[in-house]
């Protein structure tokens, strides 16, 4: 049986400076719409990725800092208490020193407040993880640079 061949695609395909992307799937009829939101969830988290360093915003010391902010449990109170975070000054501090300009502070903020999410177990956008987990037949990306076994240069 001859396999069919896509007549719909979801694209994407990015060039800025250094940094390419391109994702590409081919819709058949028997592409499962997981496989769809899967596809465009690995689209988010490439844009997700690159669009606040794009700006100027050093992600990297906001990163640094979250992953110190003290976690006192799991479920609602505790993501409270972390989003009070946000506001006290050593915290402010170091999302206005992540912007190159105080126009992005608000962008920084928004990047800070989705990583305080994500540290304390709370997906902010749908992620092919989390996809994944739900439907096992996606498989999780995997770590850029690393090969299977089989493809591991012989020494």
């Amino acid at each position: 049986m001859e396999e069919s061949r896509p007549d719909e695609f979801v694209d994407f395909s990015a060039k800025y400076k250094e940094w390419v992307a391109i994702k590409r799937l081919g819709i058949t009829p028997q592409t499962k719409p997981e496989e769809i939101a899967y596809h465009l969830a690995g689209i988010r988290a490439t844009i997700d990725s690159k669009a606040f360093k794009i700006l100027g915003i050093d992600t990297d010391a906001i990163d640094n800092h979250v992953k110190q902010v003290q976690k006192t449990g799991k479920g609602p109170q505790a993501i409270a208490q972390a989003m009070l975070e946000l506001e006290k000054p050593e915290f402010k501090r170091v999302v206005l020193d992540a912007c190159s300009s105080q126009t992005l502070a608000p962008f920084a903020k928004t990047y800070a407040l989705n990583r305080l999410m994500n540290e304390f177990g709370v997906e902010t956008s749908l992620s092919q993880l989390a996809l994944s987990k739900a439907f096992k037949e996606l498989k999780p990306p995997k770590a850029p640079g690393r090969l299977s076994k089989g493809l591991k240069p012989k020494a």
